[in-house]
């Protein structure tokens, strides 16, 4: 293990926990439609929390993600209701982590391990309490505390205030390829958690280290 970083920072979705399993929920409720309500709503929920950042016109994640579905939802062509929206954003709360997450967490108990989310507290927080991995973790910081979305620097920047660390310092893994630019650019060291395979952004920005799960990090030297 590189003795010069002094932090692992974790993104939270799609990298600890899978959010494209929320189609499971999605499909009880709107039968063969699970699939593509669990894309369309992720794909939303990037795009609305990109364009708010760029408008700057913040809202919080809850507000994001329960504005994305209910775009997927009617792109779907589906009927809904609050009961129903209120059912699939609590289940958001239940995401199940990665098969390996909790027992690399385990591994690394001898480093700093901070999760840091474009999710605001009130997703959060219980995510974290409900995935039993709270414990495990230094610190939970979320971008709401400053209501800059990743990938702006200030998101960045205020993540590592919070650590008191220098910036090359900090190993920061996502699995998303817009959140390694982000943090690239700002000059964290990057480990890309390459879980579909997909191709390096082209913005001249690469990860530092790829890896196709968190097992990678237990075999970096």
């Amino acid at each position: 293990m590189d003795k010069s970083i002094k932090a692992f920072v974790f993104d939270v979705y799609g990298t600890l926990f899978d959010v494209i399993a929320i189609k499971e929920q999605c499909e009880e409720v709107f039968p063969g439609h699970g699939d593509a309500i669990s894309q369309a709503w992720r794909t939303k929920q990037v795009e609305y929390f990109m364009m708010r950042q760029l408008m700057g016109k913040y809202e919080s994640f809850y507000k994001v993600t329960r504005s994305a579905l209910k775009y997927a939802l009617e792109d779907e062509g589906l009927e809904s209701s609050e009961d129903i929206e209120q059912q699939l954003m609590d289940a958001y709360l239940q995401l199940p982590l990665y098969e390996e997450s909790k027992a690399v967490l385990k591994q690394l108990q001898d480093q700093k391990l901070v999760v840091f989310s474009n999710g605001s507290h009130d997703m959060l927080d219980p995510l974290i309490d409900n995935a039993g991995i709270k414990n495990l973790l230094d610190k939970a910081v979320s971008v709401d505390e400053i209501k800059q979305f990743k990938p702006a620097p200030a998101a960045y920047q205020y993540v590592l205030d919070q650590l008191g660390v220098e910036r090359e310092e900090i190993l920061f893994m996502s699995s998303n390829g817009w959140d390694i630019s982000g943090a690239k650019n700002f000059g964290f060291r990057t480990a890309w958690i390459n879980r579909k395979g997909a191709p390096v952004e082209q913005l001249g920005l690469a990860p530092d280290f790829i890896f196709q799960d968190l097992n990678g990090l237990l075999e970096w030297e």
